[in-house]
């Protein structure tokens, strides 16, 4: 029997962190330039600092806008159009960004969609004037937007893959990206694995009696907390991986 490896990308193969804070910050300017006329090159280094502290709680890229304009409202008070980053922490964003999300969506009314479309259409405008500068802010270790994966893999790691086995975001949940690789010819008489660095992933996949085939890891050099790790080891069905471990699977 052969194995087949579903992997996450941003967290698990690449940090992103840095390319997609700076990124933020970009597209914030565009966004809310008002508010981010104060904003000089000692505040967005404190910026992508803490996002390297909330990076855990996004699911989604856009989700780095909002924590962006997020933390520069906790650090300037003066400049706040509302009052949902009063009295906020990043311990509380961390612990509630379920909950502050939809609060300030609504506060700011701001729509998923567009934020969504202004975050990519910035990354593209950086990769195509300045695609070696972009690269750097990037490592690979080992969910993108497929081409940005994709020019990651081959700009960093020297790494082709066909298109058809990278799954972006319009590829749908991941859950359903899962219940299509196991449904393939190809993948009938293989030992399936998925990793991942976000336990409410995982916990989504054990939800799904059609997923019972998989084997779990939570990679535990990705974007999640101690607590989350703590969590998932209490949890029969995933296993904590760990980087040497992981690479040694895929020698």
């Amino acid at each position: 029997m052969g194995h087949l490896y579903a992997l996450d990308f941003d967290g698990v193969l690449c940090d992103s962190c840095g390319e997609s804070s700076l990124s933020a910050v970009k597209a914030a300017k565009v966004r809310w330039p008002s508010l981010f006329d104060g904003v000089d090159s000692a505040m967005e280094d404190w910026i992508v600092d803490q996002m390297y502290k909330v990076r855990p709680v996004v699911e989604t890229g856009y989700e780095n806008l909002l924590l962006v304009r997020l933390l520069v409202e906790m650090r300037v008070p003066s400049i706040c159009k509302s009052s949902a980053a009063e009295g906020l922490t990043v311990e509380g964003i961390l612990k509630n960004w379920s909950k502050i999300k939809p609060v300030i969506m609504e506060a700011w009314d701001e729509s998923k969609d567009a934020l969504i479309d202004l975050f990519g259409k910035v990354r593209d405008e950086w990769m195509e004037n300045d695609l070696a500068t972009w690269i750097g802010a990037n490592s690979i270790q080992t969910l993108a937007r497929s081409r940005f994966a994709d020019a990651l893999l081959r700009e960093l790691a020297g790494v082709i893959i066909p298109p058809e086995r990278i799954f972006g975001l319009g590829s749908g949940p991941k859950v359903e990206v899962l219940k299509q690789l196991q449904k393939k010819p190809e993948n009938q008489d293989v030992t399936l694995h998925f990793v991942e660095d976000r336990l409410a992933t995982l916990k989504n996949v054990i939800k799904e009696p059609e997923l019972d085939g998989w084997s779990l890891y939570l990679g535990d050099w990705g974007y999640n907390t101690q607590k989350e790790r703590a969590e998932a080891a209490s949890i029969p069905r995933i296993h904590l991986l760990q980087l040497s471990d992981f690479s040694k699977k895929l020698k």
